[in-house]
């Protein structure tokens, strides 16, 4: 019941706010009528073309009309394609979700061992090796990683393809140029989730019990510190969307961030809209499955 709730309290309000932010943007942005029709067309036509899209009407109706289209999955036709922009937005979305969840996965299985290895050996060399290599993954931008992917792994030993998404091997380049800085940051939040927890009572009486290092370290200190992963896998997930704009320019990647890029360039208001609202409600749901998450993982967590 209280997930249902929450639900209502803050999902539908935030989807609302979502679409008013996204139909004044455009609304703001200029003229679609300037975009649609040459140039040496005449006044006659503009306003014809105005009244038949309805730009006369007043902002509160044109929403009114906007949040009806989207109500019914239509976001209008793209300029640039020609072609239903939520259609369009679909068919490159999954490229762009499996190189996320790629990317992902990569950050998980680097990060949570480096995290919880550079705890256990707080304050020696590997603890600063592993913390410091996290502040520099932290700081090298995206397309710095891509490049410098591609010159080593690409170009001085052709071991990767470069662009496109045919192959299981095309997601190599891209997944860990994504994955590389959620990775350092994944690690430095695990080192200090372990070392919030290491050190508590229940800890010392399962060693004390004579219980083996392994069990101690997973069963109550990883699985009581996992808390704070959790809560930094569903926040930085959708920023590995966001984050894909760069990295799948940088190699030819076929999603959504390659298609925000080009229909920015040409205007193309329709497919900005359905991206902006595709990725916002992808960021709603994850931050759902993130709380219901919570709950599974400890069942004394209340949704007030």
């Amino acid at each position: 019941m209280g997930f249902l709730k929450k639900v209502v309290v803050q999902v539908i309000p935030s989807l609302l706010i979502l679409t008013l932010i996204i139909f004044f943007l455009v609304y703001v942005a200029g003229d679609p009528v300037s975009v649609m029709l040459p140039e040496n067309a005449t006044a006659a036509d503009r306003e014809v073309l105005r009244e038949a899209l309805g730009l006369n009407e007043p902002f509160f109706v044109q929403y009114l009309h906007f949040l009806s289209d989207l109500l019914r999955g239509d976001f209008g036709m793209s300029l640039q394609y020609q072609q239903p922009a939520i259609d369009l937005v679909f068919s490159r979305l999954w490229a762009t979700l499996a190189l996320s969840i790629v990317a992902m996965i990569i950050a998980i299985v680097i990060s949570i061992p480096l995290g919880i290895y550079a705890a256990i050996k707080r304050n020696t060399f590997v603890d600063v090796l592993i913390s410091g290599l996290s502040i520099i993954g932290k700081a090298m931008p995206n397309f710095w990683i891509g490049i410098m992917l591609i010159l080593f792994l690409a170009v001085a030993i052709p071991i990767f393809p470069v662009s496109g998404a045919a192959t299981p091997l095309h997601f190599v380049l891209p997944a860990f140029t994504l994955g590389i800085a959620l990775a350092a940051e994944m690690t430095r939040l695990t080192r200090a989730s372990i070392l919030e927890v290491i050190d508590q009572e229940y800890v010392q009486t399962a060693r004390s019990k004579g219980q083996k290092e392994s069990i101690v370290i997973f069963k109550h200190v990883f699985l009581n510190a996992l808390i704070p992963v959790i809560t930094i896998i569903g926040l930085q997930f959708p920023q590995l969307i966001g984050g894909a704009i760069v990295v799948e320019t940088v190699f030819s990647w076929p999603g959504v961030g390659r298609l925000l890029l080009s229909s920015m360039g040409a205007s193309d208001m329709a497919v900005i809209q359905a991206i902006v609202f595709v990725i916002a409600l992808i960021t709603i749901v994850v931050n759902l499955l993130t709380d219901l998450l919570y709950r599974v993982l400890d069942p004394r967590i209340k949704y007030n």
